[in-house]
């Protein structure tokens, strides 16, 4: 059997959107500089294919992200942010229409999306996935999309 499977460089000269919210941006700025760690150290060029867009929240990524698609600029994008649980039920609501609304705006796109948001019940929790005790989600959103990006490349061959 053939195995068709994605490679962990970044290919040359494809350019890359990084949309984030800033909504708790001691978290998701953490998470922005892991998947641009992960850029970096896998053969990208960050100051060059490399952009970062920063919506005010959540609930706001999958707006910029179809707007981002459907401009063709990119040949990839990473979603980050972070939403953290509070004592009412508006957590429940973002968090659910942020991760549907990636998930419907990027199945309309032939490009790969990477899902790095965060919903956590407590700042503990996003600190610890932001870099500290469970890696950076960030790092892992960036390292999947790479290997996407590859991944559709083989499968065009």
């Amino acid at each position: 059997m053939k195995v068709i499977e994605g490679g962990f460089q970044v290919p040359a000269g494809k350019k890359v959107a990084v949309i984030a919210s800033r909504f708790n941006h001691i978290i998701t700025d953490r998470l922005v500089e892991g998947a641009k760690d992960a850029f970096s150290r896998n053969g990208g060029d960050a100051e060059v294919n490399l952009d970062l867009i920063l919506v005010p929240g959540a609930f706001e990524l999958p707006m910029a992200l179809q707007r981002v698609l459907n401009k063709e600029k990119y040949d990839a994008v990473c979603c980050v942010g972070a939403v953290i649980r509070g004592s009412t039920p508006h957590f429940d609501y973002v968090s659910a229409e942020a991760t549907k609304g990636i998930a419907s705006v990027s199945l309309k796109h032939d490009i790969p999306v990477s899902f790095g948001l965060l919903t956590t019940d407590t700042l503990e929790q996003a600190i610890e996935r932001a870099g500290s005790k469970a890696g950076n989600k960030g790092f892992e959103a960036m390292m999947g999309l790479i290997e996407m990006m590859n991944l559709y490349g083989e499968i065009e061959k």
